[in-house]
């Protein structure tokens, strides 16, 4: 495909949760449309195994180990992505976890406010970060990867469930503070994923995950079409909104 109809050409992204799973099937799919893509996670050798296949597509990309949920280092990421490309267009907050699923009354503390952290505080560093390159370079998109746990009550999963219903707002939010300089931010939600993190949640399980029988386990790669689509629409487009992969309602 020519460099003039690949929909991302021109374009620089940065993916979190790069690494593996979903971030990593995002960050080859920006690339192979002609984004320059910056990959951050935790795991060293996972950025590079990301980085190392998009090169061998002949894409352009680096990476950055961050721990998300610090913001000195989220804001060093960012900056380093601008200096190594220059500007920024797309924030995909795919990095994310569940670490504490015990009843509140018997739940770890600083599990639950990791998992916090991890899903709440680090999608805020990587936008605050990400503004004024982006407000610098005309606009961009910023994509907050969600859950349907964060919009239905379910009990056990206190720190995921309020800290995904706290980006679902913070997403609603800031989509109407930065619209006027053409900064667009939406929510996906991917309903059940066939990924790491995942795993210990879906295997060997006898019964539809999300307890729907409309429901089904995807694939990373199944995600990408609603993220490109919305990281590559034109300028005015939406904003603000949820956009879900599950199979039931959420």
């Amino acid at each position: 495909m020519s460099e003039t109809h690949r929909c991302l050409a021109g374009k620089v992204a940065i993916v979190t949760g790069g690494g593996r799973g979903i971030g990593r099937a995002v960050a080859a799919a920006f690339a192979r449309e002609g984004a320059r893509v910056c990959v951050t996670a935790r795991s060293r050798d996972e950025l590079g195994a990301t980085v190392d296949e998009i090169g061998a597509s002949g894409g352009e990309s680096m990476f950055v180990s961050c721990d998300i949920a610090d913001r000195a280092a989220v804001e060093d990421m960012v900056a380093r992505t601008v200096g190594a490309y220059g500007r920024l267009d797309i924030l995909v907050n795919n990095a994310g976890g569940g670490g504490e699923r015990a009843p509140v009354e018997q739940s770890d503390p600083d599990r639950w406010i990791r998992g916090v952290q991890v899903n709440l505080f680090g999608p805020y560093f990587a936008c605050r970060a990400a503004i004024p390159p982006m407000k610098a370079g005309g606009g961009g998109k910023i994509i907050n990867i969600g859950s349907g746990v964060g919009h239905a009550v379910r009990p056990g999963n206190t720190s995921y469930a309020s800290s995904k219903a706290a980006l679902w707002m913070f997403t609603r939010s800031l989509a109407m503070e930065v619209w006027k300089d053409g900064i667009e931010v939406n929510e996906v939600i991917p309903g059940p994923v066939d990924t790491r993190l995942a795993e210990p949640f879906f295997h060997g399980r006898q019964v539809p995950p999300g307890g729907a029988e409309s429901e089904r386990i995807k694939t990373p790669e199944e995600c990408v079409p609603l993220i490109l689509f919305l990281a590559s629409h034109p300028p005015g487009g939406p904003t603000a909104q949820t956009f879900s992969l599950a199979r039931r309602a959420i």
